[in-house]
């Protein structure tokens, strides 16, 4: 397969959700307004309790076998290892660059959450319709393992989304709500300039003086698009000789353990019982269980309705989420607080750092007998290093109201790039299984 045919492959999925990203851009304008940020707001709460749930559900429940789970064990812990060592290259670029702390949460999510689904379910068929294709020449049997390990690694994914990924989003949601309701600026650990300003209005004598700093839009500002928080001076040092400064953390620094104990029982908790979570174990539950299968699945199941209606309504999941995006994308582009440097480190983790390492984990695993001998089934693992980040944090930042804006651009930035970072690692890949 030529670097042209792998190219133009690869980036129709991608043109396709900068297209529909472009409508909701145009949608949420001053020119449209049909989009507008309490609609956006509106729309990401079905997607969230209903879209996402559906397509969870639809796709585990069909794929999901016991035989499978048995026979393809590594793809979890594969999936698991993307995560890991995304999560901690991300926070290694936090230490480095010292964003502010409310956007830490999100920058690791974009760092360890990969687009598990449909780029999947549409490359990997595609090679296997090409005659060169390193994986036999039965194009059928190629097709259907190429769309069994891509569903499978798609369900899988919005699993390990809607738990991990979820719990950093509302982390840094409830740590932004709580800097907004006390008032308090949390900079990065270098942002030599706010701590400057924080001085300064520390050694005045105005008590009544306010430092401005932009925050990100919330709910109930969206219109004006010039929220602006407002931190006073007292709220910034004790006394005028140079207090220690507060810290956003400071309030739950002398917690003890059962606290500290039930506060995290509550938050897994609260993760357990969001919808998409309890699709997935249901869905798994359905999978596994063959009576359950049959009649939910089965082309006579007397509840195939179910699944089909199922099917449908997850079908909108991906094209709501896109158009939300485009949508807070018109804000990103003026409001954005992150630097160029973090967006570059994403990019460079994403496309650079994971599939490199991704190739050394592929290898390893195959060497000490972990893998079966189906080098699609390589070229799937691998792959799932080398995508772009998941829709579904935007749904999240929408949800938990933190970091839209910088959501939208990271997501830009990140997409423009899949396409060719995409077509050359899948390149690489077929070239190391040939």
């Amino acid at each position: 397969m030529g670097f042209l045919s792998m190219l133009l492959v690869a980036s129709m999925p991608i043109i396709q959700v900068l297209l529909i990203g472009v409508i909701g851009a145009f949608l949420a304008s001053g020119n449209s307004k049909v989009l507008t940020a309490s609609a956006r707001r509106d729309m990401n709460k079905v997607v969230f309790t209903v879209f996402t749930p559906s397509l969870i559900f639809a796709s585990l429940a069909k794929t999901v076998t016991l035989s499978d789970v048995i026979s393809w064990w590594f793809t979890p812990v594969n999936i698991a290892i993307t995560f890991l060592l995304g999560s901690a290259l991300g926070w290694i670029a936090c230490k480095i660059l010292k964003p502010p702390q409310q956007f830490r949460g999100l920058i690791i999510a974009f760092c360890s959450s990969g687009k598990l689904g449909n780029l999947l379910l549409i490359v990997v068929p595609a090679i296997c319709d090409e005659d060169d294709n390193p994986f036999g020449n039965d194009r059928s049997q190629c097709r259907s393992r190429g769309l069994s390990y891509s569903s499978l690694s798609m369900a899988l994914g919005g699993l390990f989304i809607w738990t991990y990924t979820y719990s950093l989003m509302q982390k840094s949601g409830k740590l932004y709500h709580k800097m907004q309701s006390k008032s308090i600026q949390c900079p990065g650990d270098s942002d030599e300039e706010h701590l400057e300003q924080f001085k300064e209005h520390a050694e005045s004598g105005h008590n009544d003086e306010e430092a401005a700093l932009p925050a990100s839009a919330g709910p109930d500002e969206h219109d004006d698009g010039n929220h602006m928080v407002s931190f006073r001076k007292t709220d910034l040092a004790r006394n005028a000789g140079g207090a220690p400064l507060l810290s956003c953390e400071s309030d739950v620094a002398d917690k003890g353990f059962w606290m500290k104990l039930k506060e995290v029982v509550h938050q897994l908790a609260e993760e357990l019982m969001a919808p998409p979570t309890i699709s997935a174990i249901i869905g798994f539950v359905v999978g596994l269980v063959p009576w359950l299968k049959s009649l939910l699945i089965s082309d006579g199941g007397p509840l195939r309705v179910v699944q089909d209606s199922l099917e449908l309504m997850g079908n909108g999941t991906i094209p709501c989420i896109t158009l939300i995006l485009g949508g807070n994308l018109t804000q990103g582009l003026r409001k954005s607080m992150l630097k160029r440097s973090v967006i570059v480190a994403i990019v460079c983790i994403r496309y650079v750092a994971l599939p490199v390492i991704g190739i050394a984990v592929v290898h390893a695993a195959r060497g000490v007998g972990f893998l079966p001998h189906d080098p699609l089934y390589r070229y799937v693992l691998m792959m799932q290093f080398a995508l772009p980040p998941a829709m579904n944090i935007g749904t999240m930042a929408q949800l938990f109201d933190v970091g839209q804006e910088e959501c939208s651009v990271i997501f830009l930035w990140t997409y423009l790039v899949a396409a060719v970072a995409l077509t050359t690692w899948s390149t690489v890949f077929l070239s190391i299984l040939s």
